[in-house]
Parts: C-alpha cells; sequence; structure tokens
C-alpha cells in the first residue's frame, strides 16, 4: 500500500508542475491559453492511444472469447459513447479556464480554487442529484470552503494590489466544470475501461478546441515559441498528463479510495509551494490560512462525502 500511495504522491506532484510551466509560457510567449489547452490533449493524445490499445489487449487475454466492456471501440454503443463525449466537452471547458485562470491570476491561487472547490460540490450535489442528505460534516465543509477561498482572493489582492477578477472567476468556472465533469464520470454507468474512456474524451475534447483556436486566432502564437517552448509545451502533454495518469491509476490498485483522495489533495498545496519557488508567487498569512482551511474542507468532504467509485478522481488532470 505504501508503494502505491506513493505513486499517488508522484501523481499529484506532476499534475502540479502543469499550472508553474504554463505560467513560463504565458509570461515568455505570446501563447494563449486555450491554444495550450489543444496542444495538451494533442500531444497526450498518442500516449493514451497506445494505453488504450494495451488495456483492450489485456481485456481480451483475461476474457477469450468473450467481447469485455469497451475492449473494442467499434463494439461502443451510443449509449456508452454519450456520457464519454459529455466528459470531452466538460474536459474542452477545463482546459481553457483552468489555463486562462492561470493565465490572469497566478498558479497558486487558480489551482486552489480550480481543484479545492470541486470536491466540496460534488459532496453537496450528490443530495438533489442522487437523493442523498448531506451530512453536517459535508455543510460545514462546504463553508469552510467558501471561506478558505474568500481568504485566498483577499490574500491574492493584497499582494497583487489589485482584485483580478477576470482570473478568480476563471478559476470558480474552472472548478464548476471540473464538479461536472466529476459528477458525470462517477455516477456513468458506462463501465468503460479507464484508458478507452481518456482517449475518446481527450479526442472529444480536441476535436471541441480546435475550431474554437483556429477562429479565434489562437495558432498565430505559436510563431513566438522557441524550441525550449515547445519543449515545455511536449512535457505538459507528456509527463504530468500521461504518466501522471498512469502512476494515479497504478497507485490506485493498491491504494483504498478514500486514502487515494486524500493524497490526491496534495496537488494544489504542490502547486502552492512550486509557484512560490519558481514563480516568486506568495499567498501571504492570511492566503496560507485560507489555503490550510480550503485543503481541510477537501479531506473532510473526501472523507465523509458520497465514495467515488475507484479511478474516477483524476479525469480532469
Amino acid at each position: 500500500m505504501i508503494r502505491g500511495a506513493l505513486l499517488i504522491a508522484l501523481a499529484a506532484l506532476l499534475w502540479a508542475t502543469t499550472g508553474i510551466v504554463a505560467k513560463f509560457l504565458f509570461t515568455g510567449t505570446e501563447l494563449q491559453a486555450i491554444t495550450l489547452g489543444f496542444l495538451r490533449l494533442a500531444v497526450a493524445l498518442p500516449f493514451f492511444w497506445l494505453l488504450m490499445r494495451r488495456e483492450q489487449a489485456q481485456l481480451e487475454r483475461a476474457n477469450p472469447g468473450a467481447r469485455a466492456p469497451g475492449s473494442s471501440l467499434r463494439s461502443m454503443t451510443s449509449k456508452a459513447l454519450l456520457p464519454l463525449a459529455a466528459l470531452g466537452l466538460f474536459q474542452a471547458f477545463y482546459q481553457g479556464s483552468y489555463l486562462l485562470a492561470v493565465d490572469l491570476t497566478g498558479a497558486g491561487i487558480a489551482t486552489l480554487i480550480a481543484l479545492c472547490l470541486p470536491p466540496v460540490l460534488v459532496a453537496i450535489l450528490a443530495a438533489p442529484l442522487l437523493g442523498e442528505k448531506p451530512g453536517l460534516l459535508t455543510i460545514l465543509s462546504l463553508i469552510a470552503a467558501i471561506a478558505g477561498t474568500a481568504m485566498l482572493v483577499l490574500s491574492d489582492m493584497d499582494t497583487s494590489g489589485t482584485l483580478r477578477l477576470a482570473g478568480i472567476l476563471m478559476a470558480l468556472l474552472a472548478a464548476v466544470v471540473y464538479t461536472g465533469f466529476t459528477l458525470t464520470s462517477r455516477y456513468s454507468s458506462a463501465g468503460t475501461p479507464v484508458f478507452t474512456t481518456a482517449f475518446i474524451c481527450f479526442f472529444t475534447a480536441a476535436l471541441i478546441l480546435l475550431p474554437v483556436v483556429a477562429i479565434s486566432g489562437g495558432f498565430q502564437g505559436l510563431e513566438s515559441l522557441e524550441l525550449r517552448h515547445w519543449l515545455m509545451v511536449g512535457y505538459i502533454g507528456v509527463v504530468p498528463t500521461c504518466i501522471g495518469y498512469v502512476s494515479f491509476f497504478s497507485g490506485m490498485k493498491t491504494t483504498p479510495a478514500t486514502l487515494s483522495s486524500i493524497i490526491v489533495t496534495l496537488e494544489p498545496l504542490f502547486v502552492a509551494l512550486l509557484a512560490w519557488v519558481f514563480l516568486e508567487e506568495i499567498l501571504g498569512p492570511i492566503g496560507i490560512t485560507g489555503a490550510l482551511i480550503l485543503t481541510a474542507a477537501v479531506i473532510v468532504a473526501s472523507r465523509y462525502g458520497s465514495k467515488p467509485a475507484a479511478g474516477q478522481e483524476a479525469g480532469a488532470d
């Protein structure tokens, strides 16, 4: 179990580097956030295709003579593909809103808001969507999450000298989109294998973002990219996206779902630490307190809210 926990922690650390590298790209080039979101998906797609093919081959070996669900894309019905297309739509919106929030504010505060609010929102929304009554601790975690977010905003105003409202709103939008992604993936009955789901989701998201980038003139910013910038784009597409995914699901095989969901909350804290070291982003005492309160709210929501199915927690990273 220790090895599994370490693999999940490694995935959280790798995911945390996404916002840091993205911020370097935004400050050093004319690359737009929506363009980076598309490039990330485009780079990751071939690797997820290989992972999907490997997964399908394993399913076929484990079920000789029988067609396991998702063992072939051709065998998938429209009923199975529909929720995956919905996940792709959420993925496209998340990539654009999160990276834009990083561009307009900072990697630390954008990630804390975008990733810490969703688990609490999911625990609350499970009540009207699934007929579950949220417990007192879940309600208190929501209040704490709102307070922690407000403290982060106040801290950002204090350190930056202004209210970066557009960036905060984009981070909140990313949190809402991530919540929708999590609810859709958690309660989907498609039963599609992990990497088949990831490939279809990323492929759909890339198809959605491609015309948006083209119409908005986002590809023009590619002219400002040097070799080192392309290496950064490749890093985001391969390391935090693909290797992070593989590390997470490898760790999930031997780690209880509740423990894994708590370990994943290290990601925003890793981002805040890396942003402080590499980007000189400072939260300040109020921001640090808000980050700790927000993290505690996530842990409570993950521990006492409705439990996700194993492997359904990290889809949008």
